[in-house]
């Protein structure tokens, strides 16, 4: 569906202001706090603010809070991304180029942030991760919903200490586990080893650009490492194109929740996920989901959730 004159109006209205454009820019690149697009453009909250709410109310980008935060992505709509595609386009190459230089400072910031966090906690980590939820249920509930296997290849995104490949490396024929951590990395050898798996691959990786194959993987695992990432839905993108027809992609992580302090004392950027987001963006990956599953929250009040999709190759048997 096309959109009216009156919306290709109101849109180009919203649209055609130097700030607003810029904003744009910018969002085709990541989702944003206002707070981090306040500094990249040196401006005020508030001023920054009234230029995302136009844009909103004419359908051009989308508002999600995020606990005490506010996030913004440009539209979903296939028209709406048609049009700013286009307004982008026509902008000189060089328009921008210093607010996305400050967007890579804001990058390299998070990164470095987040990489002295891990490397720092990389020999605690399990008992740190298991101090909001039960790792038994967890992955008592995992194995029910990945199933007995046997698997081709496992891969496992963000692997940290190993511990999704320890408990499922002896399904697979191979298994390989990537981590930008390479203190993490180590501390994988050692559990692998521990565990007499000598069929996996420990690679430093980025989870944005596994420089994986495409349907490789007949079972790619994602734990607990989405609410880590600045663009949480270009990971599952690329974890979903990892999976083969058949094969399954299972994400871990955090219903929404409101504890802010784990952004600060634990480097989360995003504060858990809805099923509707997550579900979106595995259908967005050619993957069909299954139901959710939601597992009781613990005494902090915290919901760890399990979402499996499959690539589902259609019957092609003629009537």
């Amino acid at each position: 569906m096309s959109l009216s004159a009156d919306q290709t109006v109101e849109a180009l209205r919203a649209a055609g202001e130097p700030t607003r454009l810029r904003i744009l820019s910018l969002l085709a690149g990541e989702e944003l706090s206002v707070m981090e697009m306040s500094r990249i453009l040196d401006q005020s909250q508030p001023r920054v603010s009234r230029h995302l709410k136009l844009m909103t109310d004419a359908g051009l980008i989308e508002r999600f809070p995020d606990g005490a935060r506010v996030y913004y992505r440009l539209s979903h709509d296939a028209q709406a991304r048609r049009l700013i595609d286009t307004v982008l386009d026509i902008l000189a190459e060089d328009a921008g180029e210093a607010d996305h230089r400050r967007l890579d400072e804001v990058r390299r910031d998070r990164e470095e942030a987040a990489v002295t966090y891990f490397e720092q906690v990389a020999p605690q980590w399990d008992r740190l991760r298991s101090l909001y939820v039960s790792e038994t249920a967890v992955e008592a509930a995992l194995e029910k919903a990945v199933g007995p296997g046997p698997f081709e290849r496992v891969v496992d995104l963000g692997t940290g200490s190993g511990r999704m490949l320890t408990l499922f490396g002896k399904k697979a024929k191979m298994s390989v586990g990537l981590d930008l951590s390479q203190n993490m990395l180590n501390i994988a050898r050692t559990n692998v080893t521990k565990a007499g798996l000598d069929k996996v691959e420990l690679r430093h990786g980025d989870i944005f650009a596994t420089r994986l194959p495409a349907a490789s993987a007949d079972l790619v695992i994602v734990h607990q490492v989405l609410h880590y990432l600045s663009d949480p839905s270009a990971a599952v993108a690329e974890a979903a194109r990892l999976v083969s027809p058949n094969g399954r992609l299972v994400i871990i992580d955090f219903a929404p929740h409101d504890f802010e302090h784990m952004r600060e004392a634990h480097k989360h950027r995003r504060l858990g996920f809805a099923d509707s987001e997550i579900n979106g963006w595995l259908l967005d990956g050619g993957l069909t989901p299954s139901a959710p599953i939601a597992l009781p929250h613990d005494a902090e009040g915290l919901t760890v959730t399990i979402w499996t999709a499959e690539r589902r190759v259609q019957d092609r048997k003629t009537a």
